[in-house]
């Protein structure tokens, strides 16, 4: 149901609270059952809170399949409505009936664009993840199991082996590991190339480090970029693939001297080889690094070189959103 209406002068309260110590603005899920729930009314007094500290509103819009379209407009009319910037988060076209969608939903971004500032992210694979539901089991798409609470052997297999072997259908296999994740093959590649390709696409892991056998891109997302968009098939250049990875990020979350090598900037910087960087992580084996990284500065402070995590380091800090 949608909150009530104390519900959600309770939220407000929270949202102001965690915007007053620095928060980059309100992210929401309505894609997810615990959210879906929520109306427009919901979402845009939510995000009029984060609009008025100088936020942004970020979205797992409600449907990235059959509706797809509709959900986006949704997502745009409550930033507008609320006033502050929209990002998309990882924009897909989720599921063989909409395999090429791109060709309507990103120019459809680009016509909200001209009206009000928004963005999107995306990660560099055909496959997504996220936790086990059977209304995204169509006995089509190949699905990977990457965890399972009360069958938690099952990390890493593929659900149609489990159905097959269990003797029940897909549907029921699933029921069966429920509360768990997986990695859906759902996207086509020329929609990803698009996305990961397009002026307003910034890149995001996505990555869940909670999964028995996660998905490769918690690895692997970013030298992914390099090797595949840059270096194999000139759909970008380097500066362009790195832009998308490091200052167009910073900008679209409002987090200055961040993304940017220049004096005066805090100093996070990576060390490749340009020649060799590529990932190694897959979805066999998720956890392993990637190749032509050679060092890691973490607010100037080594904290990864020669393929080893420098554990003492701990340079990382709370980013917080930059004065408005």
């Amino acid at each position: 149901r949608a909150a009530l209406p104390a519900e959600l002068t309770a939220m407000q309260a929270d949202l102001q609270d965690a915007m007053d110590h620095g928060a980059l603005g309100l992210s929401s899920g309505v894609f997810y059952q615990e959210a879906y729930a929520a109306d427009a009314q919901e979402l845009v007094a939510l995000a009029g809170v984060a609009a008025r500290a100088g936020g942004v509103y970020a979205t797992h819009i409600r449907d990235e399949l059959d509706a797809i379209l509709p959900a986006l407009l949704e997502a745009a009319g409550t930033a507008r409505q609320a006033g502050l910037p929209l990002v998309i988060s990882h924009h897909k076209c989720a599921g063989p009936a909409n395999w090429g969608r791109t060709r309507e939903t990103l120019p459809l971004l680009e016509a909200l664009a001209r009206d009000q500032e928004l963005g999107l992210d995306v990660y560099p694979y055909t496959a997504g993840s996220t936790v086990l539901r059977t209304d995204l089991v169509d006995g089509v798409i190949d699905i990977l199991i990457t965890g399972s609470v009360p069958h938690p052997e099952m990390a890493g297999r593929h659900l149609a082996d489990i159905a097959r072997e269990w003797g029940v259908t897909q549907q029921q296999a699933c029921e069966r590991l429920m509360p768990g994740g997986a990695c859906y093959f759902q996207m086509h590649q020329d929609d990803v190339d698009r996305v990961v390709t397009h002026p307003l696409s910034m890149i995001g892991s996505d990555g869940l480090p909670h999964d028995e056998r996660p998905h490769p891109r918690l690895w692997g997302a970013f030298p992914r970029v390099l090797s595949r968009y840059w270096r194999d098939t000139a759909l970008l250049s380097l500066e362009l693939a790195i832009h998308k990875m490091t200052g167009l990020s910073a900008r679209r979350f409002r987090m200055s001297d961040r993304g940017e090598l220049r004096v005066g900037a805090h100093a996070d910087v990576v060390v490749l080889d340009p020649s060799r960087v590529r990932d190694r992580a897959t979805f066999e084996q998720p956890e392993q690094f990637s190749e032509g990284i050679e060092q890691v500065w973490v607010n100037g402070v080594l904290s990864f070189v020669g393929g080893e995590t420098q554990e003492r380091a701990r340079a990382g800090r709370f980013l917080s959103r930059s004065p408005s």
